[in-house]
């Protein structure tokens, strides 16, 4: 009888590991369809290696946020240059502001860094960016301001430090107050927080934190998920409005060898003076300047 009943707990403990191994399976799966839905290729040869193939080594995304609408491209009003270094656990966030003044690769034109996206989409927003700032990217991640929404209630929303009072003017739901201090936000909330910058005593530049504060508050929400579930949710909420160059494999391997990365996490904005040229406002950024966030770039990007 104690054989028969040991025999009926180890069976019963196969099925389990049979059913699960076929879920794990399932999700598996799910997650690399959702993936490889997100990835696309651009012709730029600068794209210089893959996660899989440095074992570890610092690698640079350029993160560009779009805000796109039907039968208009969008400019990437949101322009980040990320560096991740996980044998010193430092994330490195540099904020590029969209009216910063810059040579557009491919035009030969000076004109508004954001114009690029419009002229000539990812690519050439990609190589704007590089002669800028003078490093080459790994990786880019183009992201619909839709995903922004839908991916902070895929988390289960996120918490951030306001640092103004402020009522919505239409954003998220005019009339809704962002209370100074610690507050929650849930998908709609962020997106309202991310756009307004009229009632901003900074402006665009406090926008900008705003922005960073919810990619940081984002990164330290995903890191701490161990769901395989809810990674699949959200690969899945992402979908069409998420566009990049990583494969499934090397999203897989950036998420085993550089979550440490994401232990301290630094940010900081190019800084320029204000300018108007033939009526229409600049950034205008020094030599000097853009020689320092070269240096902070190849600082992060290096185990020395």
């Amino acid at each position: 009888m104690k054989k028969k009943i040991l025999m009926s707990f180890l069976s019963l403990i196969g099925i389990v590991i049979i059913a699960g191994g076929a879920y794990a399976y399932y999700i598996y799966n799910s997650a690399k369809a959702a993936a490889d839905k997100m990835h696309e290729t651009v012709k730029s040869t600068s794209i210089t290696t893959t996660a899989s193939s440095q074992n570890g080594q610092p690698i640079s995304i350029l993160l560009l946020g779009v805000d796109q609408r039907k039968n208009d491209p969008g400019r990437s009003d949101t322009i980040i240059v990320m560096t991740l270094n996980p044998k010193k656990g430092t994330t490195q966030m540099i904020s590029i502001p969209r009216d910063t003044r810059a040579l557009i690769a491919g035009r030969g034109t000076m004109d508004k860094i954001n114009a690029a996206y419009a002229y000539g989409g990812t690519e050439m927003a990609l190589e704007t960016v590089e002669n800028f700032t003078g490093m080459q990217m790994d990786y880019y991640v183009r992201v619909n301001m839709k995903a922004l929404k839908e991916l902070v209630d895929a988390v289960g929303g996120i918490t951030v430090n306001n640092t103004i009072d402020w009522y919505d003017e239409g954003y998220y739901k005019k009339g809704y107050h962002y209370k100074k201090g610690e507050i929650h936000l849930n998908g709609a909330q962020a997106l309202g927080y991310v756009r307004m910058r009229h009632l901003d005593p900074e402006g665009d530049f406090g926008r900008n934190k705003r922005q960073r504060k919810v990619i940081e508050a984002l990164i330290q929400k995903a890191t701490s998920i161990t769901s395989v579930t809810k990674f699949t949710s959200i690969l899945n909420t992402l979908g069409d409005n998420v566009k990049t160059n990583m494969t499934f494999n090397d999203m897989l391997t950036i998420e085993k060898n550089y979550r440490n990365a994401a232990n301290k996490i630094t940010q900081y904005e190019v800084k320029g003076t204000n300018t108007t040229i033939n009526g229409v406002y600049y950034l205008s950024v020094s030599d000097a300047e853009k020689e320092k966030v070269a240096q902070m770039l190849r600082q992060n990007l290096s185990n020395n």
